[in-house]
């Protein structure tokens, strides 16, 4: 008799979850740092303008753009990190228990505490294991399951181990298995769409990474402002010789309007999460033949390069950097907040990627925002990155060290300048084509089903 009332209190309160009625309401997966993932704050930004109320189930760590933090449609439920005591254990028992505590957090947030939702979006990868758990919700609560394929999980776990490995094996299955249980998917690349389609047998939206209007060219007031500011922490931005109302890129001229030095070193920007997709090394090297360059050639100016972001390798590179005796070149590491990362790619001279894909199939977002602010970009060529780097009309490929030193000092070099300013202005149609305009276009009828 007590097992029968249990199981139809059980049956009761499943049904209820499912029948609950919902409006407008959307849930937004990222299994990692919400703050890290600008697509999905994007996307949130986007819902909630539509008429969705947003629930965000995601770790912590950065902060979100402050556009997220101020939006009353918009409420973050967030995951608890795991235990730092099981990093002790082996890898394979670290592996169980993480996927096994992630799955209790996920299903209790997405099942429990939230209310229901009409649509689930899903940031992939990770794959393992919030795909199968947001697939069992959607069919237990009569949700509408949407997958937005970044890239793919099982090509990143091949980068730590053999692809015949047993777990990557399984990785591709089980993406393969619970990504087609999706009702609807969105990827990055068109690439990505007819691989999805070839060898997935999902049909998917393509939905390219646009920047929003924060990011944008900086007036040369802005920037000097922008430089004075940073340079009360970063000292690489101040003025050599510690005049005030002067940095190291800008003065105030004599009537008092911020103007460009004259013989001012050129502005490098780079932005990373220092993972095993992006070698560093590439950089260092050109780096250090750019100076060796610079030094018998009198018409290149000195850099400062700026490499933004957070990672697991970044103190290695940081090792790597501090070995290095350049007279010629600074460099600097900091962490920016988020509205000042827009700010500082809107006033830089050149960005440079070393994005290079684990599947061959996405595209970097560092370079869509430098496009956004009509900043060209010598970027590391891979297998679809034609899609958003066209070689010498908004930017340049290369493939190795020697490749982007030679790019470095022809773009900074005597012809250089008017090669920039070709490429921001074929650079100025992209900026126009806003990520709000392509999001109605092609993702939002997935959200009026």
């Amino acid at each position: 008799m007590l097992c029968e009332l249990f199981l139809g209190s059980l049956l009761a309160f499943l049904l209820w979850k499912r029948l609950r009625p919902c409006t407008q309401r959307a849930c937004v997966l990222v299994l990692g740092d919400f703050g890290r993932s600008p697509r999905m704050q994007y996307h949130c930004l986007s819902l909630a303008r539509g008429g969705f109320s947003v629930d965000v189930v995601a770790y912590g760590g950065s902060e979100p753009h402050s556009s997220i933090r101020d939006n009353p449609k918009i409420s973050l439920s967030l995951l608890r990190p795991l235990p730092a005591l099981i990093a002790r254990l082996p890898r394979l028992a670290i592996y169980f228990i993480k996927v096994v505590l992630q799955s209790l957090q996920l299903f209790y947030h997405l099942y429990i505490k939230l209310p229901r939702s009409s649509h689930l979006l899903l940031q992939n990868p990770p794959a393992i294991p919030c795909m199968a758990v947001a697939a069992l919700v959607c069919k237990l609560r009569g949700t509408v399951f949407i997958v937005d394929m970044h890239n793919y999980g099982h090509t990143i776990l091949s980068m730590a181990l053999p692809p015949r490995h047993p777990l990557v094996r399984f990785a591709v299955w089980y993406e393969h298995f619970f990504g087609r249980m999706a009702d609807s998917a969105v990827c990055v690349t068109d690439a990505m769409r007819h691989d999805l389609s070839t060898n997935w047998g999902i049909v998917a939206v393509t939905m390219h990474d646009r920047p929003p209007a924060m990011f944008r060219p900086l007036p040369l007031d802005e920037r000097h402002g922008l430089f004075m500011r940073l340079s009360y922490k970063y000292p690489i931005f101040a003025d050599p010789d510690n005049q005030s109302n002067q940095t190291a890129f800008t003065q105030l001229g004599s009537s008092g309007i911020p103007e460009y030095r004259s013989g001012r070193p050129a502005l490098l920007v780079s932005s990373t999460s220092w993972t095993e997709d992006e070698d560093f090394g590439v950089l260092l090297k050109a780096l250090t033949a750019y100076e060796e360059r610079s030094k018998s050639q009198g018409n290149l100016p000195p850099l400062i390069c700026v490499i933004t972001g957070k990672g697991p390798q970044k103190e290695y590179y940081l090792e790597e950097i501090r070995q290095l005796e350049f007279t010629r070149i600074q460099v600097e590491t900091p962490w920016l907040e988020a509205a000042d990362y827009p700010l500082l790619l809107g006033s830089a001279d050149l960005g440079v990627s070393l994005h290079t894909s684990s599947s061959g199939l996405d595209l970097p977002m560092k370079v869509v925002d430098m496009f956004g602010c009509g900043l060209p970009v010598l970027a590391h060529d891979f297998r679809c990155l034609g899609e958003l780097v066209r070689h010498r009309y908004n930017g340049m490929a290369f493939s190795s060290s020697d490749e982007l030193a030679a790019q470095l000092a022809e773009v900074f070099g005597e012809q250089g300048q008017s090669l920039l300013v070709d490429y921001r202005e074929n650079l100025i149609e992209f900026r126009l084509q806003r990520w709000e305009q392509h999001w109605k276009a092609t993702v939002e009828p997935l959200f009026q089903s």
